[in-house]
Order: C-alpha cells, then structure tokens, then sequence
C-alpha cells in the first residue's frame, strides 16, 4: 500500500473539491480525509492503495483539477504554484521508498505529456539535491518560478519551459512521514508570529525537522504559526507545540488552540493528549494508522 497527499490550490468551494475526491475514488483508491482551509484555500487530500491504483487516482485528481480550477484567480496565504501544488507518495505496508521514488517518476513523466504541465520532482525523488527540499523547488512562488523555467537551473524535471496558464506547476515526490501542524495565537501581531515561526524552525537554530511560517488568518482574525514536521520522531506534536507556547508566552502573547492538518502517523503523538496541545477535536480520528484499519 502507498499513501499519496495531495495538496489542491481549492479550500473554499465545495463543488470542485467534491469532484476532485469523486475521481479519486473511482479511480479505485481509498479516501482516507479530505481536509479545506478557507484561509491557506487549500485542501489536503489523503488517499491510499497498491500503486497502480494510486498512479491512476493521482492522474484523475490532476485531470479534474486542471478542468475546474484556475490559478490566476487563486488567493491564499499558503505558498503554491499549481492548481495541484504537491503531489507526494509515502511506503506504507509492504512497499518501499524505491517503490515511490519510481512512481514519482513514472507519473511526472505521463503527467507532462498528458497535460503539458512543468512537473518538478522533488524530496527523495529528486534529480537534483537542491530540489529534495520543497522550498526550494517553490521558491519565489509562481512569479519567480515562471522566471526560472526559462533557464538551465531552474528548468522542470518533465514538461514544457513555461507554466501552464491556468494550472501553473506541479512538484511530485517520495517523501517518507510528514505532519502539518498549526498552532493559532491569540494575536493580530503578523510581525510576532514570524518571529515566533523564525525561532522554531530548524533553520533557524530551533527544532530538528521542523519548517515554519508565521501567518494571518481572516477568518479567525488571529495569527497562525503553520508548520511542517518532518521527522516526527526527533520532534513530535507535543514538542512543537510546547517550543511555539514558550516563543509566544516570551512575546506576551496566549495560545488560541492547534490544528492537526490531514492524517499523522501514531508515533507523532507520544506523549500527548488532546488538552496537552489544546486541540479542540479527538486524536484518535486524526490517526493514520487507526483511520487505515
């Protein structure tokens, strides 16, 4: 079984999204969570099966997204350069990294020809080393990218040297566990909760494994310090959320609550409950391996 994540440049409408999982679904792959956030207007979608099937769902979701979804009218404080911004495969039971690695590439391959969009591969997947970090691969976000497609550097991996004109790019990898993780402030302060992201991300002398923005959400009119952790094992949920307590309680500034953005493998929350990271929903739903059985 391999998992694919999907993250869709969609949040807000329902119609689109609902078409999007739909495909997936009759493609033979097993919805795991579906999970739109207004503000970052983004979805999350999990999906798994034995990788023929995820091939062909991953191909569907790419199709439908292209069809119904523009994005030169898209607006969202997360970053993105695609209508389907990322497309990653994880080994789960009975398969390998090899295995995902060769799936990413097989589909980046059929993905270009088919839809004449720039595919960029990225994580362990990578051709380049600079490209194994996703940052990397989005840096600029689409203004730059279009820029850099022109030149021997900057150039994708599969597809034509210029962006698609309504669906952008797409980045697809292997990659092996991932949480994204946000913590909300009781806050307006943009300014605070950069720094708050600054301080706790690995670049910057913090947490092992852990990437940071600092954020404004308007629908909750708070600050968000969004996070990607990317070796649950040396940073689990409960560190994370403990190290961005401290940097905020140093500014002056509470906790609103946290948010668990997809499905998190098991180990990720060691040592954690539900009131320890003031989440508002039930753990045990936003475990992979429980939501897998």
């Amino acid at each position: 079984m391999i998992e694919c994540v999907s993250n869709i440049s969609e949040g807000i409408r329902r119609e689109p999204i609902a078409g999007i999982v739909e495909a997936v679904a009759r493609a033979g792959c097993r919805v795991l969570d579906v999970h739109s956030d207004v503000d970052h207007n983004r979805t999350v979608l999990t999906f798994v099966g034995e990788a023929a099937y995820v091939e062909r769902g991953a191909i569907a979701l790419i199709r439908v997204a292209i069809d119904c979804l523009d994005l030169t009218v898209h607006q969202g404080v997360h970053p993105r350069f695609g209508v389907v911004d990322v497309v990653p495969f994880v080994p789960l039971h009975g398969s390998t990294m090899e295995e995902c690695v060769c799936l990413a590439r097989c589909l980046g391959e059929t993905v270009a020809d088919r839809f004449s969009l720039p595919v960029f591969l990225y994580g362990v997947a990578a051709t380049r080393p600079e490209r194994a970090n996703l940052a990397n691969v989005r840096r600029g976000r689409i203004e730059e990218v279009a820029e850099r497609l022109h030149t021997a550097d900057g150039r994708a991996d599969f597809g034509p040297p210029t962006l698609h004109p309504t669906a952008g790019a797409v980045a697809i990898g292997a990659r092996g566990f991932l949480v994204a993780y946000n913590v909300l402030l009781e806050s307006r302060d943009v300014p605070a909760a950069r720094s708050i992201a600054a301080a706790v991300r690995e670049s910057g002398g913090g947490l092992p494994g852990v990437k940071a923005l600092g954020l404004f959400l308007e629908s909750q009119r708070c600050t968000q310090v969004s996070m990607n952790l990317t070796d649950v094992c040396a940073t689990p949920i409960r560190a994370a959320f403990d190290q961005v307590a401290y940097e905020a309680a140093q500014r002056g500034i509470d906790i609103r609550e946290s948010e668990i953005v997809g499905l998190v493998p098991e180990v990720s929350l060691i040592n954690c409950r539900a009131a320890d990271i003031r989440f508002p929903g039930d753990l045990e739903s936003r475990i992979l391996e429980r939501r897998f059985r």
